[in-house]
C-alpha cells in the first residue's frame, strides 16, 4: 500500500528515517516516496495492459515538478485544469500529445496556451466554452481536438464536495444536452471532437458507481458513432479511493475487472486520470509537537503544522492517521491534534486516541500525498513548507521552504 513503516519503533520512509529529515529540513514538511509513486503507476498500468490506453496522472493532486518528472519519466500523462498546471507539466518534460485539458472555466488565453502547445484534447464543460475553443482556435489557424465531457447522473457515494457526476453538480452536459454538443462540434471549423469524456467524483471506493456510468455512456457512443462523430477515446475519469481509516477500496487490478468487460470492444483508446490512488499514500505531512494543553474537557496537541499546510480535515471533515515518529511512549491520550491557525476547524483530529507525545515530538500526518501541499495556502501569513523526495536510502528536497519575503513577492505599499 505504501512504503511508510516502523524498524525498531522508528518510522521510515523506504529507508531513511523520517526523524532524520525532520532534524536536517525542519518542520512542517512533506516527504514523498518515489517507491510508491511509481508503484501504484505501474499496478494501474498493469491493470490496463490488455487494451490500447493512456494514464492520465490528476496534476492538481500533487504538483511537484519532481512528482511530474517522475510519473512522465514512467510514461504518463497529464489531466489538467488550468494554464498553470500546463506550464508545470511542460516543466517537467511532459509530451504535449499525452495532456489533457479538463475544467469548467477555461479563459480564452489558457486555451489559446493549450493550443499552441497542441495538447491532445480540450475536455468541454459547456456550449458557451464550445464556441469560445472554436472561435480562438480558428483565430489561431489551429483545429483544437476535444472531447465533450457526459454527467452520467450517477451518484459516486462521496463526499458532496468531491461528487462531479450527478445532475445537480456544474460539471459536463446531461446525455441529451451531450449529443447536440457533439452535433454542434460537427459543425465547427475550429474543432475535431474525437473523444468522449466522463467523470463521476473523487475518493471513490467501489466499482459499481463506475460500471453503472459506463453503462449509460456506451448506447451514447454507439449513437455518436452512427451521426458521423470521429470517436477515437474514451475518457473514463479517475477518483479511485484510497485508503485513510478503515475503507476498502477497489484495488486497480478489481478497477480494471469491472470495467474492461464493458469497454473493450468500443474500438476505442481507454484514457484514465488517476491523481489521489497515484499520490495519496505515497506523502505525509511532518510536524512538530510545540505544546499540550489541558481544558475541564479537553487534551489539546498544538502542533506547528496548520490548517493551511493541510486543509483536508478542516475543508472535508477528512480523516488522516497520525503516527509518532518515534513510537517508545507508553499509554494512550484521547486529544485534539490541532494546528497554530486562528480558527477553531484548525485541526488534523478530534477526540483521537494518540499514543502519549511531549513536546518536540515529531508526528506524521498519513496519506498526505494528495491535495496536500496542492491545496496549501498563506493563510495567516504563513510561508508554505518544504517538500522532499526519498529513493531508497537518499533524498532530496524538491521544494525549498518559504521564506516571510516570499509571502509579499508582487506586493507593493499603495500611494493612492
Amino acid at each position: 500500500m505504501h512504503d511508510f513503516h516502523y524498524k525498531d519503533d522508528i518510522l521510515f520512509c523506504e529507508d531513511v528515517p523520517l526523524g532524520k529529515m525532520a532534524q536536517a529540513v525542519g518542520t512542517p514538511l512533506y516527504v514523498y516516496s518515489s517507491k510508491t509513486l511509481t508503484d501504484h503507476f505501474q499496478k494501474l498500468d498493469r491493470a490496463f495492459s490488455s487494451v490500447e490506453h493512456l494514464i492520465c496522472y490528476s496534476v492538481k493532486s500533487n504538483s511537484n515538478l519532481a512528482v511530474l518528472s517522475l510519473l512522465k519519466n514512467l510514461g504518463s500523462g497529464f489531466d489538467i485544469v488550468s494554464g498553470g498546471e500546463l506550464f508545470r507539466a511542460l516543466k517537467a518534460g511532459a509530451d504535449p500529445r499525452k495532456i489533457v485539458f479538463a475544467g469548467v472555466g477555461k479563459t480564452a488565453d489558457e486555451i489559446e496556451f493549450a493550443l499552441k502547445e497542441n495538447i491532445l484534447f480540450f475536455t468541454v464543460e459547456s456550449f458557451p466554452e464550445l464556441e469560445e475553443i472554436d472561435a480562438v482556435a480558428r483565430r489561431l489557424g489551429k483545429t483544437a481536438q476535444i472531447a465533450i465531457r457526459v454527467n452520467p447522473d450517477v451518484d459516486p457515494k462521496t463526499h458532496q464536495y468531491t461528487s462531479t457526476g450527478k445532475a445537480e453538480n456544474k460539471f459536463g452536459l446531461d446525455m441529451e444536452a451531450s449529443v447536440e454538443a457533439y452535433r454542434k462540434a460537427l459543425t465547427l471549423k475550429g474543432m475535431r471532437a474525437t473523444a468522449l469524456h466522463m467523470h463521476i467524483g473523487s475518493q471513490i471506493v467501489d466499482t459499481e458507481p463506475y460500471q453503472e456510468a459506463v453503462k449509460k455512456i456506451i448506447p451514447l457512443i454507439q449513437r455518436l458513432k452512427k451521426v458521423g462523430v470521429p470517436l477515437e477515446t474514451l475518457d473514463i475519469g479517475g477518483g479511485l479511493g484510497i485508503v485513510y481509516k478503515e475503507e476498502t477500496p477497489s484495488t486497480a487490478e478489481a478497477f480494471a475487472r469491472a470495467v474492461l468487460p464493458l469497454i473493450r470492444d468500443l474500438g476505442l483508446k481507454i484514457l484514465i486520470e488517476p491523481g489521489r490512488f497515484v499520490a495519496g499514500n505515497a506523502g505525509v505531512l511532518l510536524t512538530k509537537v510545540l505544546y499540550l494543553k489541558t481544558s475541564p474537557v479537553k487534551n489539546f496537541v498544538i502542533v506547528d503544522a496548520g490548517m493551511n499546510d493541510l486543509i483536508r480535515p478542516s475543508l472535508y471533515g477528512a480523516y488522516h492517521g497520525i503516527l509518532p515518529v518515534v513510537n517508545h511512549r507508553i499509554g494512550k491520550v484521547v486529544s485534539d491534534v490541532v494546528g497554530p491557525i486562528c480558527e477553531s476547524g484548525d485541526f488534523f483530529a478530534k477526540d483521537r486516541s494518540l499514543p502519549s507525545v511531549e513536546p518536540g515530538d515529531i508526528l506524521a500526518i498519513m496519506s498526505a500525498g494528495a491535495y496536500g501541499f496542492s491545496m496549501a495556502s498563506h493563510y495567516n501569513s504563513r510561508p508554505r513548507v518544504a517538500e522532499v523526495m526519498v529513493r531508497g536510502n537518499q533524498f532530496q528536497v524538491i521544494r525549498e521552504r518559504e521564506k516571510l519575503e516570499d509571502l509579499i513577492r508582487g506586493e507593493k505599499v499603495g500611494e493612492v
